[in-house]
């Protein structure tokens, strides 16, 4: 399977992007999808997760409340919306699978990734 992620680009502080995950080679519908996102000289961080049917997600602290993780399985997608956007937001934000149906905070569960998209937040 390959990820395309999409969706980033620059916004102001207080912005908005919807980013998305689509797969080709094979359906994402029975595996668990997450988001990962590096900022500039800092490690890849986790930032939301979920479980293949779309009822379990997690999300880091320093996104609750304003990202919100979603799919769709017909048409094999995993979206990043992304509220209320800070500076510190600015990474590249990455999408990834695992081989099992649940989410997960470890970067290390994920088997497949994406090329990342960019997101660039102002002040």
């Amino acid at each position: 399977v390959q990820l395309q992620a999409s969706g980033g680009g620059l916004v102001q502080a207080g912005g908005y992007l919807r980013l998305s995950c689509t797969a080709s080679g094979r359906a994402l519908g029975t595996y668990g999808m997450g988001w990962f996102r590096q900022a500039p000289r800092k490690e890849r961080e986790f930032v939301a997760s979920i479980n293949w049917v779309g009822d379990n997600t997690i999300y880091a602290d320093s996104v609750k409340g304003r990202f919100t993780i979603s799919r769709d399985n017909v048409e094999n997608t995993v979206y990043l919306q992304v509220n209320s956007l800070k500076p510190e937001d600015t990474a590249v934000y990455y999408c990834g699978k695992r081989a099992t149906s649940w989410g997960s905070l470890r970067e290390s569960d994920y088997e497949t990734w994406g090329q990342g998209t960019l997101v660039t937040v102002s002040s």
